[in-house]
């Protein structure tokens, strides 16, 4: 679908837009990629990167102008302990952003328009969530960053579906993403980066933020790219879908396989339930993406490990 084919993915310096980057070079995309303060981490003639700062609607129109395809990966993120401090920047920066690039790609004829929106738009459950399950509660230290996602979600069902003359927009609602490139740095990192950098690094003890019971769903990165490029070519009108492995990790038995595959024998490991912490069960139910999209996540989360391990030791 996309050899020869103009796509924009923005946020391409990022961990799933430069993963996306050099997806689509493969596949013989003309791409173009939007950075900000980080530099490329693709280098390719088959590439066109650009400065922008996509808050202003000049740089957004600037970047998709001639796009077919646009990929919206750039995003204001960070981990547990800033959502629970400050979560308010999460809120207006990608308010605006996701704003004007909608507004961008519309006015410039885009064919089609991927937001990567987020699991946590959806209510506390038990259960592996459906797509049909978003009630608009959601868990409480999620209300704003969830509130961001879920109205960005909207605005894209506005295009898709509340206009004279729509524009295809497609929304998927990932899995925790984990893998080769993504933040390592103690301020912005989520659980598996930060856990894997203690046992990489030997801490000793390592220091576990909450009880390790937590259950998450992950989906490696290259997982949720294919899963990702599936979606835009198989779905055409607004409906939503979950890009996961499909099931539940508890946090301890995922710092046991790391120890295990680094070969850190012997580790203390003291956990600290008054660090923060998010919800503390996420199930995700993936069966739509079968249907719809013939997707099924194929990497295991051991595999998985190994890989962005072996990253973490060869590149950081």
């Amino acid at each position: 679908m996309f050899q020869g084919r103009k796509v924009l993915v923005t946020g391409a310096a990022g961990f799933i837009g430069a993963r996306l980057v050099q997806r689509l070079v493969r596949e013989g995309a003309q791409v173009r990629g939007t950075l900000y303060k980080k530099d490329a981490v693709v280098r390719d003639d088959c590439v066109e990167y650009i400065r922008a700062d996509l808050t202003h609607a000049e740089d957004c129109a600037r970047a998709c102008r001639d796009a077919e395809y646009v990929f919206l990966c750039a995003a204001n993120t960070s981990g547990a302990a800033v959502m629970e401090k400050t979560p308010l920047v999460h809120l207006t920066p990608n308010l605006i952003m996701n704003a004007r690039m909608l507004e961008a790609a519309y006015a410039a004829s885009v064919r089609k328009t991927l937001f990567i929106s987020s699991n946590t738009v959806y209510p506390v459950s038990d259960d592996p969530v459906k797509e049909t399950d978003v009630t608009n509660e959601f868990f409480e230290k999620y209300f704003i960053v969830a509130w961001m996602k879920r109205f960005t979600e909207i605005m894209c069902e506005m295009y898709a579906t509340k206009i004279k003359k729509p524009m295809q927009t497609v929304v998927v609602r990932p899995a925790n993403a984990y893998g080769p490139g993504d933040k390592f740095d103690w301020e912005t990192s989520h659980v598996l980066p930060a856990l894997i950098r203690r046992v990489v690094e030997r801490h000793d003890p390592i220091r576990v933020w909450g009880d390790g019971r937590d259950i998450k769903d992950f989906i490696y990165v290259d997982d949720l790219v294919e899963g990702m490029l599936l979606a835009m070519e198989k779905i055409d009108g607004f409906e939503p879908v979950n890009l996961a492995g499909g099931r539940g990790h508890c946090l301890h038995d995922i710092l046991d396989l790391i120890l295990r595959l680094d070969g850190y024998a012997g580790a203390r490991i003291e956990y600290d339930a008054s660090k923060p912490t998010m919800i503390p069960k996420r199930l995700i139910d993936p069966s739509k993406a079968r249907q719809v999209l013939g997707f099924e996540a194929a990497t295991s989360m051991e595999a998985g490990l190994r890989k962005t391990i072996d990253w973490y030791r060869s590149t950081l």
